[in-house]
């Protein structure tokens, strides 16, 4: 993906069970538009150390931005990338970017953000 060392689907590729895989599944949410995201507890871990520590704890909040986002954009630079939006505080946001594959996706990342990106507005239209 793009040149990152992680794998964002959680997934080792190495033959791993199928029941081990959903043990590891952080949650799975449905979006407004209707396709699921998750996140494995491996890859948030990545998120929360490596990328955005300041989001460590807020799982909750990141489910709930993909659930209820107030303000959906669609990446410019790819069509398959999505970006939820819900504010936190007067101009300050979640975002919580996931990349749909057909019914289901994954989330990249997530963090907290004072202006929302440019892009094609999806939801609310």
């Amino acid at each position: 993906m793009g040149g990152t060392p992680w794998n964002f689907s959680g997934s080792t590729g190495q033959g791993e069970s199928e029941m081990s895989n959903r043990r590891n599944i952080l949650f799975n949410v449905r979006t407004p538009l209707g396709f699921t995201v998750r996140v494995t507890r491996e890859y948030w871990a990545i998120i929360t150390t490596v990328k955005h520590p300041v989001m460590a704890g807020c799982e909750a909040e990141v489910q709930t931005v993909l659930e209820s986002p107030e303000e959906i954009r669609r990446s410019k630079s790819d069509a398959t990338v999505y970006l939820f939006y819900r504010s936190r505080r007067t101009r300050r946001w979640v975002c919580a970017v996931s990349k749909q594959e057909g019914q289901s996706g994954f989330l990249i990342t997530a963090y907290v953000t004072d202006a929302i990106k440019e892009g094609e507005r999806i939801w609310p239209k």
